[in-house]
């Protein structure tokens, strides 16, 4: 092996890094001399749309150079928790106050509500509303207990009253994501505080209905005194079908003759 010629070579390859080196280095200065010194700002992860909520999954750190940094930037993500974009921002897009609000008033209820549709608010139970495992943006079909004949079990039925409800809120979480409505003051502090990816503390359940069914759904818990049940059915399942009511003799199978002569002596004509 030729020594010298090996030594040779390595002398000339660190130069040519040593001079490579020099050159970037030189170039970095020049660009901060031109356009600044880095500075961490937020930006987008990836798309977020109008009215979503951010988080940090949504959001990261990037260094640019001071120039390029848009007036009013964020300089951490803890700032942005649980905030909401008033503008649909691009992947790599810079978060800016601007663009970013708590959630209140103007990041409403009704701007999630379908033109033509109405917002019904009803009270649930964990039982009535899938262990309270609903969140905005799922689609159930409401059932109910109907007695319309107080009291006599062979008219007792239950019934599938509407099928394919959207859900736009559970209490204060609603539809893409947004935590709140309506909140001011104070109580943002509160709200911001929420983890909403587990919220169950809820007691109602706002539904986007037509106005026809929404008046069903209000006569259904005025007037027949009935608990509607929530099933969650799968979003991407939106076929209505034809499902008979149930009654005591459905439940009972091949047992309900004996139910039917049972009912049928007790509610003999006359007695």
């Amino acid at each position: 092996m030729n020594t010298r010629a090996f030594t040779l070579a390595l002398i000339i390859a660190a130069m040519a890094m040593f001079m490579v080196y020099t050159f970037v280095e030189d170039q970095e200065k020049k660009l901060v001399q031109e356009y600044g010194v880095k500075i961490g700002v937020v930006v987008a992860k990836t798309d977020i749309q109008e009215l979503e909520l951010i988080d940090d999954q949504k959001v990261m750190m990037k260094e640019i150079p001071q120039s390029f940094v848009a007036p009013g930037h964020f300089k951490n993500i803890k700032e942005l928790e649980n905030t909401v974009a008033t503008v649909p921002i691009l992947k790599g897009e810079q978060l800016t106050k601007p663009r970013i609000t708590p959630p209140g008033v103007k990041t409403g209820l009704a701007r999630q509500v379908s033109v033509g549709k109405r917002a019904v608010s009803i009270m649930v139970t964990e039982k009535q509303a899938v262990g309270k495992l609903l969140k905005p943006g799922d689609r159930v079909d409401i059932i109910a207990a109907i007695d319309y004949a107080t009291g006599r079990k062979d008219k007792q039925k239950v019934k599938t009253i509407l099928q394919d409800v959207l859900i736009l809120s559970t209490g204060m979480s609603m539809t893409n994501t947004i935590p709140m409505v309506g909140v001011t003051g104070a109580d943002i502090n509160v709200i911001k505080k929420m983890n909403l990816s587990t919220y169950s503390s809820y007691n109602t359940v706002t539904l986007e209905l037509e106005p026809y069914d929404a008046q069903r759904l209000i006569f259904l818990l005025t007037y027949a005194n009935a608990q509607p049940y929530l099933v969650l059915r799968n979003n991407s399942d939106s076929k209505n079908v034809r499902i008979q009511s149930t009654r005591l003799f459905d439940v009972l199978g091949d047992d309900a003759a004996e139910a039917k002569a049972y009912f049928s002596d007790k509610y003999k004509e006359g007695q």
